[in-house]
C-alpha cells in the first residue's frame, strides 16, 4: 500500500482569504493554455494573432468557470439545486463538471468566433490541443485536496485518503490525471503539428476524452448521491461520455469521410 501525500489543500492564506491548491491549479492550467496558444499561432499560415490567443483564453476561462459550475448542479446535484437554487452560486462548497465545462467553452467559443469573423469548429481546433493541460492539472488539485477518490482496492498501489474511510483505495485522480491529461494532450499536440482538415483535431479530444474517461470511471467511486446509474456498473460520468465518443466518431467521419477543408488552426 502506498502512503497518502498529506499535503495542505490551503496552499497559502492572505488574510481572511484561503487559496486553495485546486484554484492555483486552475490558473496555472489557464496560463499554459495561452503560452502553448501563442506557440501554435506563431506557426507558418495559423491566422492568429496574439491579441486573438488572449481573448480567447478569457472567453474560455469564463465558459469553463460558468459551465463547470452549472453542469455540477445541473448534472450531479440537481436535487440539491431544486431545494437551495442559490447552491448554485456556493462555490465555496466545491464542485465542478467536465462536461458542463465543455458545454460551457463551446458556448463562450461561439461568441468568441462569431466577434472575431473566424469559422467556429477553426477555433474549437485551434485550441483542442491544450485542454488537457487544464484537465490533468485539475485533477491533480483534485488528489492533494483528496477528492473525488478511487474505489477500494486491494492493489499494493492503493492509497488510505483522510475523509475516506480506512481501506486503500486507488488514486483515481492520478489516473485520469495520466490518461486525461499527459496521454491525452501528447496524443493531440503531435497530431495538430501538421496541418488537419477541419473537425479533425476536435474530433479526435472528443473521442479520446470519451474513451478515456470512460475506462477511468472503473477505478472512480461513483458519486455518493448519485451511485450507479445503470447496470450497478455505469456511472454518470460514463453516463455523459458516450454521446462525446459519438460526437468525436462523427466529427472524423465529417474530417476524412468526405472532402474538408484543411483547418486554419495548425
Amino acid at each position: 500500500m502506498l502512503k497518502y501525500p498529506e499535503i495542505d489543500p490551503v496552499a497559502f492564506s492572505l488574510g481572511p482569504l484561503d487559496v486553495r491548491w485546486y484554484g492555483i491549479m486552475y490558473l496555472l492550467g489557464f496560463l499554459s493554455g495561452f503560452l502553448l496558444l501563442k506557440m501554435r499561432a506563431q506557426r507558418p499560415g495559423s491566422h492568429w494573432t496574439a491579441e486573438q490567443v488572449s481573448d480567447l483564453i478569457f472567453y474560455g476561462a469564463m465558459g469553463v468557470i460558468l459551465g463547470g459550475r452549472v453542469g455540477y448542479v445541473l448534472f450531479y446535484n440537481f436535487s440539491g439545486f431544486l431545494a437551495n437554487p442559490l447552491s448554485l452560486f456556493q462555490v465555496w462548497n466545491g464542485g465542478m463538471s467536465f462536461h458542463g465545462g465543455l458545454l460551457g467553452v463551446m458556448i463562450a467559443v461561439w461568441l468568441f468566433a462569431r466577434n472575431s469573423k473566424k469559422h467556429y469548429w477553426d477555433v474549437l481546433d485551434f485550441g483542442a490541443p491544450i485542454v488537457p493541460i487544464g484537465l490533468g492539472l485539475g485533477r491533480i488539485g483534485n488528489f492533494i485536496g483528496g477528492e473525488l477518490v478511487g474505489r477500494v482496492t486491494d492493489s499494493p498501489w492503493g492509497m488510505v485518503f483522510p475523509h475516506a474511510g480506512e481501506l486503500p483505495r486507488h488514486a483515481s485522480q492520478l489516473y485520469q490525471a495520466s490518461l486525461e491529461g499527459v496521454a491525452l494532450f501528447l496524443i493531440l499536440w503531435i497530431f495538430s503539428r501538421k496541418p488537419r482538415p477541419r473537425y479533425a483535431v476536435s474530433g479526435l479530444f472528443a473521442l479520446f476524452y470519451g474513451i478515456f474517461r470512460f475506462i477511468a470511471e472503473f477505478a472512480r467511486e461513483p458519486d455518493a448521491h448519485l451511485g450507479f446509474i445503470a447496470f450497478d456498473w455505469l456511472t454518470m460520468g460514463q453516463l455523459l461520455s458516450l454521446p462525446l465518443i459519438a460526437v468525436g466518431l462523427l466529427l472524423l467521419y465529417l474530417a476524412y469521410g468526405r472532402q474538408s477543408p484543411t483547418s486554419t488552426s495548425s
